[in-house]
């Protein structure tokens, strides 16, 4: 069984407004699965340290980074998230001639790669070797879902990682990879393989990796990273499956370009485009779009302040974006945390998913009761949502990066405001 599932997108200079860079992921996983988000404060570590990541443990580095992240409750790893640093991230999965039963050893997941980028890579470039360093040391799989439907369900990776001056394209087949570096426009990313002849960064020995599997032959032309290692045909013009990543991708790129032909794309365009059924990037079939982010990522020397806008609950469409600004003792509250079992965690118990647990977290409770999946959305609610997002977004548009007072308490009293329309829904 293969879910298609996410997708990811930035945008850049000329494109954007005012030099920034905007970078947006849903992530679209099985419905009933609660994504959190959460802030991990920065932290050093003596020498000899291991850190525990989903499935396995690897040697720590002396000193992490402050995080945000959008996660699927039950795993260590984030589907996308941002640094202290002005460093966005998010993933992708894809099907490749690496993908197969062998991707279901434990080893390290895509998702582990997105923290972990953001927790050691101080920007985009450093992000991206801290990503294929790691691949090339403990590769990629395990189990993705905890849902026991899926439970045979893993996948290589793709991912766009992006900071204030550039964005970098890492996709992935076992070990091997591929990364184009994007300085400008727009580009985004689906279910499959989008590199094609213009790499600017590999793993050693791929093309020869790719000549001896007999993926690539040299007569036959420029290497091409997605032809040969997708297990998919190429992206082609015409009507691929409406919802396949082909289809998504496809549809993707040209919200990107109509939304960014003005020089004026924003975060209430990279908004538009994650809401969008029509294009199935906002899903709400076998997979539902159950987080979303949006960051803003501002150049150098900008007096305002690096903005991540994160759901928290699902369908994009439905939700609202609630703004996350690192800071000085920043506190997120509890609305968006879910419960930690610790080590009785049915993850971190051999043999692991024998059981299933609450993961949801209040803020997610509360908009399951009020705006329930395959139901008619409540248009009042919808309203006082929007209402709710557009005057926080006009409230932040300013934000000063030297605001601290302001910005440690950004993310919380949002949800303490979505949470407060939720109640008085219920109440009425």
């Amino acid at each position: 069984m293969m879910l298609s599932s996410c997708d990811t997108f930035v945008a850049l200079p000329p494109a954007t407004a005012e030099g920034c860079v905007v970078f947006g992921k849903n992530s679209d996983r099985p419905e009933d699965e609660v994504q959190e988000v959460v802030y991990v404060s920065a932290a050093d570590y003596a020498p000899g340290s291991v850190v525990s990541c989903t499935y396995i443990d690897i040697p720590q580095v002396p000193h992490t980074f402050a995080v945000v992240l959008s996660k699927p409750a039950w795993m260590w790893g984030a589907e996308m998230g941002a640094n202290e640093h002005g460093v966005a991230i998010g993933n992708e999965a894809v099907w490749t001639r690496f993908t197969g039963t062998s991707c279901l050893i434990e080893k390290l997941l895509g998702m582990d790669y997105v923290r972990l980028g953001l927790e050691r890579g101080a920007n985009a470039r450093q992000a991206l070797d801290v990503i294929t360093g790691l691949l090339e040391t403990y590769g990629q799989g395990g189990r993705c879902y905890e849902d026991p439907e899926y439970a045979s369900i893993s996948y290589c990776n793709s991912f766009i990682i992006a900071d204030s001056r550039e964005a970098w394209v890492l996709e992935t087949a076992g070990q091997h990879w591929a990364a184009e570096r994007v300085e400008k426009g727009v580009r985004n990313i689906s279910n499959l393989l989008t590199i094609e002849t213009k790499i600017d960064a590999m793993s050693n020995g791929l093309l020869d990796v790719a000549q001896r599997k007999g993926f690539w032959e040299p007569d036959e032309g420029p290497f091409n990273f997605a032809t040969a290692f997708s297990t998919c045909p190429p992206v082609r013009a015409g009507l691929p499956p409406k919802g396949s990543g082909e289809h998504r991708y496809l549809a993707g790129k040209e919200l990107l370009e109509r939304f960014s032909q003005n020089g004026s794309f924003d975060v209430s365009s990279m908004f538009a485009i994650l809401r969008d059924e029509d294009s199935c990037i906002c899903r709400t079939d076998v997979s539902v779009s159950v987080g979303s982010q949006v960051s803003l990522l501002t150049p150098s020397g900008s007096s305002k302040a690096d903005v991540h806008w994160f759901t928290a609950t699902p369908n994009p469409a439905r939700s609202i974006y609630k703004p996350f600004a690192f800071a000085r003792d920043v506190e997120i509250g509890s609305l968006s945390v879910s419960p930690d079992y610790g080590e009785q965690d049915p993850v971190r118990n051999r043999p692991r998913f024998q059981r299933i647990v609450d993961r949801t977290h209040e803020l997610y409770r509360a908009h399951r009761a009020v705006s329930p999946l395959g139901c008619n959305p409540n248009v009042e609610l919808l309203a006082s949502l929007k209402d709710l997002e557009n005057k926080t977004l006009l409230d932040v548009m300013e934000l000063s990066d030297g605001d601290e007072s302001k910005k440690r308490h950004l993310f919380k009293e949002a949800l303490e405001d979505e949470l407060k329309i939720y109640r008085r829904d219920l109440n009425n």
